[in-house]
């Protein structure tokens, strides 16, 4: 197996729920030396979440709530949280969530992202079985999105 990077990340429920659907939660363990997120995050998984994700609270609040007049409770927390600590980025799904996140000058990168990461380290063998999994969940991605995905990574 390859070596981690030594990255932070923070991620938004999306993530956590989808490669959880997939049975691939442990991939940001193996692909990232810290994954954190947020109490609000934690409640909308609306599971446990591993022992190895950092659950952080945002310090300052009133930042959080104005970003509520723009993104979602778990979103605003993530991306608040983001601007009081060092990290290399943020994981967004949320296409709203990303652009806002974006303005601020935040790093994002998606799941599907990840994926791709994971296949580059060798850590999955081929993307479209997990793109044909996440086809028959609820997240919501275009397929040419995918199949661009998939011919960039020769597939």
């Amino acid at each position: 197996m390859m070596p981690k990077e030594c990255k932070v990340i923070i991620t938004d429920t999306s993530c956590f729920s989808l490669l959880y659907k997939l049975n691939a939660l442990e991939l940001l363990h193996q692909l990232f030396r810290t994954v954190i997120t947020t109490p609000e995050i934690a409640a909308e998984f609306n599971a446990e979440l591993p022992d190895w994700v950092i659950i952080q609270t945002v310090v300052n609040r009133s930042l959080q709530q104005e970003f509520l007049q723009y993104i979602d409770p778990g979103e605003a927390s993530a991306i608040a949280l983001a601007s009081e600590i060092p990290f290399d980025f943020l994981i967004l799904d949320d296409s709203d969530a990303r652009r806002f996140a974006e303005k601020l000058g935040m790093p994002v990168k998606g799941t599907i992202g990840l994926l791709l990461i994971a296949k580059n380290r060798e850590l999955i063998p081929l993307l479209k079985p997990y793109f044909d999994l996440i086809q028959q969940t609820n997240f919501r991605i275009a397929q040419t999105i995918l199949d661009k995905v998939l011919r960039d990574a020769g597939e």
